[in-house]
């Protein structure tokens, strides 16, 4: 018998243990459980009917498709080059490596306010770039959605990578050597041998990306404005019925997107908690 056993049974946790739980747990309920359950009873307080009824309004929907549409683009182009960049940091070494690698984490440390106002002088229509993209092709960044996947690129961008980097550099490299050793090429050992072991850190890295991209407001207020029907995204729509005193469509809205989120988070716990192959 333990001294944690009393009598075959698990022996009463210690008042410094209960301390901390309590603790934690008290932490937890006012920082997130209290806030969250407040802002879904005062959206749902009209009944799923009325949440329904605002958010089937033209100008509701439209916001929402597009907050979906861009999120679910940027999400794709962030698992392809999120994963190409940490093959590079993880299989090859170079000048400016660390540097590298120290640059992918400063989306996390700067205001998305301020990537917002760099996309916006690189992209303007009164910029070089922005007027040649414009003039030449046809393509408006700013005020239009290739400025908000830009925007969500930039803000999201450390999340596949830093999902994907410690997996590829546990990966034992027998297999990659067997198949090289039978002639397969580089791709082809990529394809068939490593892009398997890392297809979960991949899909998580590019869900929480995409949760991440649902509540998005700096970058995007600045790069697409509030126009709505045109370039006004979920957030920034609470954000103007806010402004409006229109406090009933804001809550629905914001409940959707804390459902939306919610049931990413929970995706993405489940698909970490399943065995995969190193």
């Amino acid at each position: 018998m333990t001294e944690r056993t009393v009598r075959g049974r698990p022996a009463p946790a210690s008042r410094s243990a209960l301390a901390a739980r309590a603790t934690a747990l008290t932490y937890l309920a006012v920082l997130l459980i209290i806030p969250l359950a407040i802002i879904v009873q005062d959206g749902l307080r009209g009944g799923v009917g009325s949440l329904l009824g605002v958010l089937t309004q033209p100008v509701a929907r439209s916001a929402l498709w597009l907050s979906l549409w861009t999120a679910a683009v940027m999400a794709v182009i962030n698992a392809v080059m999120g994963t190409l960049t940490a093959y590079v940091l993880v299989r090859y070494r170079f000048p400016g490596r660390a540097l590298l690698s120290a640059l992918i984490d400063l989306p996390f440390a700067i205001p998305t306010l301020v990537a917002g106002v760099m996309l916006v002088v690189l992209y303007g229509p009164q910029r070089a770039l922005g007027a040649w993209l414009g003039q030449n092709l046809g393509l408006q960044i700013i005020f239009a959605p290739p400025g908000i996947i830009l925007a969500l690129l930039f803000v999201t961008f450390p999340f596949v990578t830093r999902a994907v980097e410690p997996v590829l550099a546990a990966l034992e490299r027998d297999q990659e050597e067997a198949a090289a050793t039978i002639g397969a090429g580089t791709l082809t050992i990529f394809r068939r041998v490593v892009l398997p072991a890392l297809a979960m850190p991949i899909a998580t890295g590019a869900l929480l990306s995409f949760a991440r991209a649902i509540g998005e407001f700096g970058a995007i207020v600045v790069v697409a404005g509030n126009i709505p029907l045109r370039s006004q995204t979920a957030a920034v729509y609470v954000f103007g019925e806010i402004e409006s005193e229109n406090q009933r469509a804001a809550t629905a809205m914001s409940v959707v997107m804390l459902l939306i989120a919610f049931g990413l988070v929970l995706l993405v716990d489940y698909l970490q908690r399943q065995p995969h192959d190193a």
